[in-house]
């Protein structure tokens, strides 16, 4: 239960760090150079379909999943072959 837990514990800190890491930078750019602008004049343009920024969130999404996914998977072969 032990390893369970530590296991938790850093994957938990590894998302926190990546997370903190991305969306800080954002959400300061997004403040300063007018990014929400753009993106309520997007939505307000398209009301019907899922458009170019649903695809590209999708992707970028499905990128930073997998990243972590592998950084996980780096992290466990490492451990095992000490």
């Amino acid at each position: 239960m032990e390893l369970v837990r530590k296991w938790f514990a850093r994957v938990g800190a590894v998302l926190t760090t990546v997370s903190l890491a991305v969306f800080v930078p954002a959400v300061a750019w997004a403040s300063t150079s007018g990014g929400y602008e753009v993106i309520e004049a997007a939505r307000r343009g398209r009301r019907g379909g899922v458009g170019f920024f649903g695809v590209a969130g999708l992707l970028c999404c499905l990128v930073v999943v997998g990243g972590i996914v592998l950084a996980v998977v780096l992290v466990s072969r490492n451990r095992k072959r000490r």
